[in-house]
C-alpha cells in the first residue's frame, strides 16, 4: 500500500472508535504510529495495537501535529470543533459523523460506488450513515446496469448502532423482563427495545420523518451522484445486538430480472449472495456478527410494476457500517495518492 503513515483515532474507547483500531490492524494498514484521542476523561487509559499498549490522548488541536489521517468517531459536536483543526495541523480527515456528510465542500463517500469523489476532497471526508452504506453498495452494480429510478427501503436496525449504553440496556432490559414478565423502564430509549420494535430512530422532522430516514434519503442521492432518484425511507430500531437488515424495494429504468440481478451482485466487491429458497437460505444479523461483506438475499422480481425488485440486504453496522468503511476510505487516499 505504499509509504506508511501517522493516523489518530478520535473517538478510540467508544465502540466505533474501539473497532476503527482493531480494523487498521486486521487489514495491516500501514500505521506508522497510532495517536488514539478521546475525551480528556479517558486520557492516559490504554489500548491494545498490535501488541503494544499504546497511551489514550485528549482530543485537542496541538494533538493531531503530525498526523497524516485522522478517522474521526466522537459524535458531530466534537467533529464540527476538531475537524476543521485537524486539518490546519495537517491530517486529512475521516469523518464518521452526520457533521459533514451534506457539507457541498466534503464528499460522501463509499469506495466501492464513487471513490473517484476523494479527488475534490478539501481535508474532510464524510463517512455514510450505516444503513445507508449497505443500501448503495448493493444498488451500484443494479444502477450501473438498469438505472434505478426509485427506491422504497425498510430498515431493521441493532441497537450497537446508537452506542455501548444502549447495548448493556438491551441486555439489562431482556434480563429484566425474562424476570418479571412485565413492560420494564427504558434503558436508552423512548420506549422499551427488548421483545420490540420502535419505528423512531433519530428525531422527528417535518413531515413525520425522522432525521435516518432523511439521512438515507439525501445521502444515497449524493453518493449515487443521482438527485432524480427517489427514496422513502421507514427506519426501525430492534432487539438485536449487531447487524443492520433493510427490505428494499428498487424500480429501474431498464429491466433487471432476479437471475440478472443475482449475476450482477455475484461478480460486485464487498458482497455475498445468500439466496436459496429451496434451502431457506438467506442473510439474517447474526450472520454479520464476524462479516465485513454485505449479504444479499431474496432476490425476487415486484410483480406489481414492470421493472421492479426487491432484495434483503444484511451488513455489520459497526464494521462495514462505520469503521470498515472509514479505514477503505483512508486505504483509498493512499492508493490514490491524496495523501500528504
Amino acid at each position: 500500500m505504499g509509504k506508511e503513515v501517522n493516523v489518530a483515532v478520535v473517538g478510540a474507547c467508544g465502540m466505533v472508535g474501539s473497532e476503527m483500531i482493531r480494523t487498521l490492524e486486521r487489514r495491516n494498514f500501514p500505521v506508522k504510529s497510532l495517536r488514539p484521542l478521546d475525551v480528556k476523561a479517558n486520557e492516559g487509559k490504554k489500548v491494545l495495537f498490535r501488541g503494544d499498549e499504546v497511551e489514550v490522548l485528549e482530543a485537542r488541536r496541538d494533538n493531531f501535529a503530525g498526523i497524516d489521517i485522522a478517522i474521526f468517531s466522537a459524535g458531530g459536536d466534537a467533529s464540527l470543533k476538531l475537524a476543521p483543526e485537524a486539518v490546519e495541523m495537517g491530517a486529512v480527515v475521516v469523518d464518521n459523523s452526520s457533521a459533514w456528510r451534506m457539507n457541498d465542500e466534503c464528499p460522501l463517500v463509499v469506495p466501492e460506488v464513487n471513490p473517484e469523489d476523494l479527488r475534490k476532497h478539501k481535508g474532510i471526508i464524510a463517512n455514510p450513515n450505516c444503513s445507508t452504506i449497505q443500501m448503495v453498495v448493493t444498488l451500484k452494480p443494479l444502477h450501473d446496469a438498469g438505472k434505478v429510478k426509485r427506491i422504497v427501503v425498510s430498515t431493521y436496525q441493532a441497537v450497537s448502532g446508537s452506542g455501548v449504553k444502549a447495548y448493556a440496556g438491551l441486555k439489562e432490559e431482556a434480563a429484566e423482563y425474562l424476570d418479571t414478565m412485565k413492560p420494564v423502564t427504558p434503558r436508552s430509549y423512548g420506549k422499551q427495545i427488548a421483545f420490540n420494535c420502535l419505528p423512531h430512530i433519530d428525531v422527528f422532522q417535518e413531515g413525520g420523518y425522522t432525521k435516518e430516514e432523511y439521512k438515507m434519503v439525501n445521502e444515497t442521492r449524493k453518493i449515487i451522484g443521482d438527485d432524480s432518484i427517489r427514496v422513502t425511507a421507514t427506519c426501525v430500531r430492534v432487539p438485536v445486538w449487531y447487524g443492520h437488515s433493510e427490505s428494499v424495494n428498487v424500480e429501474t429504468e431498464k429491466k433487471i430480472s432476479a437471475d440478472e440481478a443475482r449475476e450482477l451482485l455475484r461478480k460486485a466487491p464487498s458482497i455475498i449472495v445468500m439466496d436459496d429458497p429451496a434451502k431457506e437460505e438467506y442473510p439474517v444479523p447474526l450472520y454479520s456478527n464476524e462479516e465485513d461483506e454485505t449479504m444479499v438475499g431474496r432476490i425476487r422480481e415486484d410483480y406489481s410494476i414492470e421493472n421492479g425488485l426487491n432484495l434483503w440486504i444484511v451488513s455489520n453496522n459497526i464494521r462495514k457500517g462505520a469503521a470498515l468503511n472509514a479505514v477503505q476510505i483512508a486505504e483509498k487516499l493512499l492508493e490514490m495518492e491524496l495523501v500528504g
